[in-house]
């Protein structure tokens, strides 16, 4: 087809939709004909590029894909979803940039953020904004706090409830364990430790070893020695993506350690662990929500997904599909509530969400109270099958 032939055909589709909304808003008054067919916009600082892409790769998936389905059903009373990301690289002074950017040429109620630091540093505009109410890749204890952080959420449980979670399942495995805390000296590492010591106590386990390692370090020999002295039944490790975790099993293994081997969600997803080879056969983590993969229940949203995208799909891809889900029923919660969409009415909306079916994505429904979901599983490595397989039922604090 021509060019011209494109552009007058472009230009008759124009005319005929201005003169629909000239139509219209004779009709109407224009503020409430804007409000609704105005579309709903998610703005995204992603980290499709750096150190965290393999997991900003699976969110900006997983957010496309429910956006998608949302629309194709029609949309929220009759309103589509727009999502506009963009790549911040994973740099908190990037993703500040983005977000301004975004938000001064679009409409934005709704967010998703890339880091802690960039969840930290944007907060004042939040609140100074007023307009939006956002979520994102982190699950800093500190951010669950309603009154620090009224506008934003967590898709799960924070770090400590993580804890929480395993600490509870061992409590109930194995009544008086000893229990290692092995983390990174990061934010991101130290933020549970202290809070989740107290808890381990509050059951009834010990903690007889804390080992704080450099993120990625390669030589742990000096802290594996340590680690076997304490002897413990469980070690934890979190802050951490993969290095060092397969170096200290491996050692600790080599030196009779019997201990059972545990990480946080950012250690969880299974090509993540399956890098792990032998040494991950049996270990086990706390994950908020089902696996690709997992059939041992009904999960109707997981068929889907499966559908749409036959190949396997990481746990940050079930997060970023997860955000967009919950920010779509606050939307359309307030919607119908005829309350206008804002950061107060959006986080109200979604604290009024009580027995939530994720389509079971989470396996049981899910309520909202506060700015995270404190639900979890802890699910075990199974090498032979190379897969991520439900070691308890679903726990929630």
């Amino acid at each position: 087809m021509d060019n011209q032939r494109i552009s007058s055909q472009r230009r008759s589709l124009m005319l005929g939709a201005a003169a629909a909304a000239g139509a219209a808003a004779l009709t109407h008054p224009l503020s409430v004909l804007a409000q609704g067919t105005e579309d709903i916009v998610i703005g995204g600082s992603i980290p499709m590029t750096g150190v965290f892409a393999f997991a900003g790769v699976g969110i900006n998936a997983g957010i496309q894909d429910y956006v998608k389905i949302t629309n194709d059903a029609g949309g929220i009373k009759g309103r589509k979803l727009k999502y506009v990301p963009e790549d911040t690289g994973y740099k908190v002074d990037v993703s500040v940039a983005t977000f301004k950017k975004i938000t001064s040429q679009n409409k934005v109620n709704l967010y998703y953020g890339d880091s802690t630091g960039f969840s930290k540093t944007i907060n004042p505009e939040l609140e100074r904004n007023g307009a939006i109410m956002m979520a994102g890749a982190s699950f800093a204890t500190e951010l669950n706090d309603p009154k620090k952080y009224p506008h934003q959420f967590l898709v799960g449980p924070d770090y400590t409830e993580m804890f929480g979670i395993l600490l509870k399942h061992i409590a109930q495995e194995k009544p008086g364990a000893k229990v290692a805390f092995v983390y990174s000296d990061s934010e991101f590492g130290r933020d549970p430790i202290d809070e989740s010591e107290a808890l381990a106590k509050k059951l009834g386990l010990s903690v007889p070893v804390k080992i704080m390692t450099p993120a990625g370090s390669v030589d742990v020999s000096t802290e594996v020695i340590k680690l076997r002295r304490a002897a413990p039944d469980y070690t934890i490790f979190h802050g951490y993506i993969l290095a060092p975790i397969p170096e200290f099993i491996t050692q600790g293994k080599q030196m009779g350690m019997t201990s059972k081997w545990m990480g946080t969600f950012w250690t969880m997803d299974s090509s993540t662990v399956m890098k792990m080879g032998p040494a991950g056969d049996g270990f086990m983590g706390v994950m908020p929500y089902r696996y690709y993969y997992d059939t041992s229940a009904k999960a109707p949203m997981l068929d889907k997904i499966r559908a749409m995208r036959p190949e396997y799909q990481s746990t940050a891809y079930m997060q970023g599909f997860l955000a967009a889900m919950l920010f779509t029923e606050s939307a359309k919660r307030c919607l119908e509530a005829g309350k206008p969409l804002n950061g107060t009415n959006l986080k109200a909306a979604l604290n009024s969400i009580k027995d939530f079916d994720t389509g079971g994505l989470i396996g049981v429904p899910v309520t909202i109270k506060g700015n995270s979901i404190p639900v979890g599983r802890v699910y075990k490595a199974d090498m032979k099958a190379q897969k991520m397989l439900p070691a308890s039922d679903w726990i929630t604090l």
